[in-house]
């Protein structure tokens, strides 16, 4: 058969022939082609080749043919040097292919990558553009990323400049990528004018996530860095725009500027810049950056001038320049205090303390120091001021007072009562300072004028709180002006003078417990004792509790001090009116003066009816104490017997812990007097709210007390009320955990405050474990049935029972062993006490005796 060129014959095989003849009969199929194709695969590439040829011949629209040939063209010539024609050969099978398959793009890619290997650069591109051509524009996207990196990978960037520009055209949201390039290549002008392209554009979103700021930031940088690469842009307008468009990030625009003019050469309009900026930023943060690169500037430029000088030789003594530059940077480090004080200022410029410090600084110069005063009350703001505005005033005035020249410091004195404060406390403070200067010169008459000035009423009258009126309205109700007035007139004026001073305070009612105590101390002091205790009686008429407690705490001393027993009556009736809606907390001082003056000028009944309303008045904590001082008064005044009833009161009312000390102080005053059995029933009856595991001072102190004075019985009978009480206590459970709980509490040294509902799980086990090995211990401590000594024998052997009950009585004849057996026989059951049936026939009895 002859070939498709005509040259050269094709001998066939047998093994072709079926592929042949199913070809002849469907010379249109693809699938029969593939067929054959695939058989062929491992053949000679020429004859492939030539299956290839005829199939595409027949069928020279059929993508899946010119993809498979193409593929294996490239793949026949791969490994070979670029520059022999089989190269050739494989692109003009592409442009063969383009001409029916100039629609699909992924033709034009491979055919592209190969020209690209073959480092065909003009062609590539012409390639490329005819690509982009002959492909529609959704088609696009596939081509421009292998041309992009094609173009970017050559040796002169025109080219991809050039491409870039088409591509931006199409792609407009990629034009970060692009000025990365011209970064990466040097083109920084072009760089610049597409960075501020898509500043100024505001609908451009960065594919790279940054926002508009940064973006300005980059631009700022990339043009300030460069002055000399950077030439079709207005750097200074560009920065500034900045300024005013991002108000918080100043410090750094401005630092970018000054650099754009030092990299530039003109030294001196980056100091203009510098020095424009430290004098406009609001914020300590754009200060300190802007003054940190202010300073390295200078000092740059002083390392800078001694190396040239150093290389000239020259003097460094004797160059002006350099000592220019020297003094100028030491007079910029010794501003900064002040400069950040003027920032500081500018940020907030009613705030009262930074105006104080900026007149420290400028500590020596008088002439800095006034205008800065002046500045500053004029522009504060009293309504917005952060601090003390009269202060401002004050510290004026007292600058002229310390130059001595007080006609000056009277003048802004006076200024100063008219400005509308924010507060009446403010224009107070400013009328005491004023009379306070003309007291330190001793001008005192000068001094009342201006304090009678400030209380004056004014024509139009205003509450105190009443923020809608000025406060020149308001003054007249200052206590704290009220208050040195009085204490000048006190001072310097008379006696009227004074007294009208506090009886106008009193009417204004401005008036407090201190001033009221001070007016009658005055009366006092001048003899007028009844007018100073109607003083009280005004004061108490003023105040409720507990704010006139200090009033009649002074008032019903000086009474009792002034009259004693002459007006007993009358006083009298002043403790109760004092009592009548005391509260608790306060009712103790006054019930022990009520007392003592009982005692001193009154009955001795009535001094003890006083104490013992004392008992129920006063605080729970302190009814303790006021039990202890009435036992004390009533034994010195009646005699010991008499607090018997006392004491029975005091343990019925107070808590558990001061009732067993009453029950102790009460069995040892009863056996001091002998009455032995009193003492013993006193020691039962407390027995029943003393637990052995924690009082144990108790329990010693009765077994000391029947050592003493009692017998073998009553010592057996205290073992065994103490062992009915511990059982129980043992029965229980919420006191054993509480007790358990404080003592393992103190042992470890945390908080044992908690409530049963508020435990851990991990106490509550605690609290069982412990529970159950006291209930252990307690049955093992029971007494057995056939050993019924071992009661007995719960805290004493025997023989030591039988010692304590000879110490206690050597003359007692021994008791033999069958009695105590018998009396033994008795359970614990049948000496346990009731506690609520204790006091009744204990101290029933006692009172019967």
């Amino acid at each position: 058969m002859p070939s498709l060129n005509g040259k050269t014959d094709v001998v066939f095989e047998d093994d072709d022939l079926p592929y042949e003849e199913e070809i002849i009969r469907n010379p249109y199929s693809v699938k029969c082609w593939m067929r054959y194709i695939e058989f062929k695969q491992n053949g000679p590439k020429s004859t492939l080749n030539m299956i290839y040829e005829r199939a595409l011949k027949e069928l020279p629209g059929s993508y899946k043919l010119w993809y498979s040939y193409l593929r294996e063209r490239r793949k026949q010539v791969k490994g070979k040097c670029i520059t022999e024609t089989a190269y050739e050969e494989v692109n003009n099978c592409h442009e063969r292919a383009l001409v029916f398959m100039h629609k699909m793009p992924r033709i034009w890619l491979d055919y592209c990558q190969f020209l690209v290997s073959q480092c065909k650069i003009t062609r590539s591109r012409r390639t490329f553009d005819r690509a982009l051509r002959a492909l529609p524009v959704t088609q696009h996207p596939r081509i421009w990323p292998l041309y992009l990196r094609f173009v970017r990978n050559l040796p002169l960037p025109e080219t991809a400049i050039r491409v870039y520009r088409r591509y931006l055209k199409l792609s407009p949201e990629n034009a970060e990528e692009y000025i990365d390039y011209l970064r990466s290549v040097g083109r920084l002008d072009e760089a610049a004018l597409r960075l501020a392209a898509v500043v100024n554009d505001e609908s451009f979103v960065s594919k790279e996530g940054k926002s508009n700021y940064q973006l300005w930031h980059e631009l700022c940088d990339l043009i300030s860095q460069n002055p000399d690469k950077v030439t079709s842009l207005n750097v200074g307008a560009i920065i500034r725009g900045g300024l005013t468009r991002f108000t918080d990030q100043l410090g750094k625009l401005w630092c970018s500027l000054a650099d754009y003019y030092i990299r530039s050469g003109h030294f001196e309009k980056a100091r203009d810049v510098y020095e424009e900026a430290i004098l406009t930023v609001v914020t300590v943060r754009d200060f300190t950056q802007v003054f940190d690169s202010y300073a390295q500037f200078e000092e740059s430029m002083i390392a800078a001038k001694m190396e040239t000088t150093a290389e000239m030789g020259q003097d460094e003594d004797d160059d002006i320049d350099l000592e220019l530059r020297l003094a100028r940077f030491e007079q910029l480090i010794a501003r900064r205090p002040l400069l950040l004080n003027s920032v500081l200022l500018r940020q907030n410029p009613h705030n009262v303390h930074e105006w104080h410090k900026r007149v420290k600084l400028y500590e020596g110069n008088p002439r800095q120091i006034i205008n800065t005063y002046t500045e500053a009350v004029q522009t504060v703001d009293p309504m917005k001021a952060t601090g003390k505005p009269h202060s401002l005033w004050v510290s004026f005035a007292k600058f002229y007072e310390e130059n001595e020249q007080l006609d000056d410091a009277r003048t802004i004195f006076e200024k100063a009562t008219k400005v509308n404060y924010k507060q009446v406390d403010d224009l107070a403070a400013v009328w005491c300072e004023y009379g306070e200067m003309e007291l330190r010169h001793e001008n005192y008459e000068q001094a009342l004028r201006i304090l009678r000035k400030a209380t004056a009423i004014p024509s139009k009258k205003a509450e105190y709180f009443d923020a809608s009126e000025p406060v020149q309205n308001r003054v007249y109700k200052s206590l704290k002006v009220w208050s040195m007035l009085a204490d000048l007139e006190e001072s310097l004026g008379t006696f009227q003078s004074t007294k009208a001073v506090y009886d106008r305070i009193i009417d204004l009612r401005i008036a407090t417990p201190q001033i009221i105590i001070n007016y009658a101390m005055f009366l006092e002091e001048h003899n007028y004792f009844e007018e100073s205790f109607k003083a009280y009686e005004r004061g108490i008429a003023l105040f409720r509790w507990p704010n006139v407690y200090d009033i009649w705490n002074t008032y019903l001393t000086k009474f009792i001090d002034r009259y004693g027993g002459k007006k007993l009556e009358r006083a009298r009736d002043l403790f109760e009116q004092a009592l009548d809606g005391c509260p608790a907390k306060f009712a103790k001082t006054i019930y022990l003066l009520y007392a003592k003056l009982e005692e001193e000028y009154g009955l001795a009944r009535h001094a003890m009816a006083v104490y013992e309303r004392a008992t129920q008045a006063v605080e729970t904590e302190e009814r303790h104490h006021m039990f202890n001082i009435y036992i004390k008064r009533a034994a010195e005044i009646y005699g010991v017997t008499y607090t018997r009833a006392i004491y029975q009161k005091a343990i019925e009312v107070l808590p558990d812990e001061h009732a067993r000390d009453m029950c102790q102080r009460f069995a040892d005053m009863e056996s001091k007097l002998g009455e032995i059995d009193r003492a013993r029933a006193i020691y039962s009856y407390c027995s029943q709210i003393c637990d052995p595991r924690v009082t144990a001072n108790f329990w010693q102190t009765w077994k000391e007390f029947e050592i003493r004075h009692g017998n073998e019985d009553t010592i057996r009978e205290m073992l065994r009320i103490k062992r009915s009480v511990q059982a129980t206590y043992n029965t229980q459970v919420n006191f054993m955990s509480s007790q358990m709980l404080k003592a393992t509490t103190s042992a470890t040294g945390t908080v044992s405050d908690l409530a049963p509902g508020q435990m851990g799980i991990d106490d509550m086990k605690m609290l069982e474990q412990k529970a159950q090995q006291l209930a252990a211990e307690a049955e093992q401590d029971k007494p057995k049935p056939k050993e019924k000594i071992l009661f007995v024998r719960s805290d004493t052997s025997r023989s030591e029972l039988a010692e304590l009950s000879k110490q206690a009585n050597p003359d007692e004849i021994d008791i033999d062993d069958d009695d105590e057996d018998e009396d033994d026989d008795q359970g614990p059951e049948e000496v346990q006490l009731e506690q609520k049936s204790v006091p009744t026939a204990v101290f029933g009895g006692l009172k019967d005796d």
